[in-house]
């Protein structure tokens, strides 16, 4: 697996999702921003890691422990499996069948990542213990909270496995980046011509951000036209410059 360098994580740290969206769309890739997931902390912060995934199918009585018997929690358990396996500096992606009926995970299981140095949790189900996740300083994304315990509804069956997530393909290895806004799946192999591209972007649209402001005309300036390139140009010049 091609490595990917310190330099891309920070330039796709500092993107925002819609600016890599538009990236993934120039190239033909139209859907990989998680829709319907937001972050239970707005203000955790931007992050960006490698994909490790987790897959749940609906709980059988035959198959799951005795659902009343929270003895046996641990045990026969790829969940806390998954915890466990996690690397620092991944990201926990986990489907859930769009099922919010019964957590994915709770805030143990997210205090443990976060020790570890995981970046992120993120579901296309339901986290509990919203209340204490929302305060803690780690990324972790749903489509809802609920009190109810994972067992009643979810078995976890496998990781480091393709997975559905909120309807897109999240491959092992994949880069996952995601802000207050939102995640973003990104292609291992086009990380870092994305993460320069996107990065770039984030400047350009900067400098054209303050002309918009000053009251120019979205004619000419949004997209700009030569003249308008030619001042981001300079403007990018003595940026670069002071830094």
């Amino acid at each position: 697996m091609t490595k990917i360098s310190t330099e891309t994580f920070d330039k796709l740290k500092a993107c925002s999702t819609a600016t890599l969206t538009t990236q993934l769309f120039k190239r033909n890739y139209r859907q990989q921003f998680l829709v319907g997931i937001s972050p239970l902390n707005p203000n955790a912060g931007s992050f960006a890691g490698e994909a490790f995934t987790l897959r749940f199918i609906p709980s059988r009585e035959d198959k799951d422990w005795d659902l009343g018997d929270l003895k046996k929690r641990g045990e026969d358990n790829m969940q806390w499996e998954a915890i466990e396996t996690i690397e620092a500096g991944q990201v926990l992606v986990i489907d859930s069948r769009n099922d919010p009926r019964a957590a994915s995970a709770g805030n143990m299981l997210m205090t443990r990542m976060m020790r570890k140095g995981v970046m992120a949790a993120i579901t296309d189900g339901a986290f509990r213990d919203g209340t204490e996740i929302s305060k803690m300083p780690f990324p972790a994304y749903c489509t809802a909270n609920t009190a109810s315990t994972r067992p009643a509804y979810h078995r976890a069956v496998d990781m480091q496995l393709p997975i559905g997530c909120a309807g897109v393909a999240v491959y092992p290895g994949d880069i996952v980046v995601g802000d207050s806004d939102g995640v973003v799946v990104i292609p291992r192999s086009i990380a870092e011509e994305l993460a320069n591209d996107s990065y770039e972007q984030e400047m350009r649209e900067k400098f054209l951000f303050t002309k918009i402001d000053a009251g120019a005309p979205l004619w000419g300036t949004y997209p700009p036209n030569e003249e308008t390139l030619k001042e981001y140009a300079d403007w990018r010049a003595r940026q670069n410059a002071a830094e």
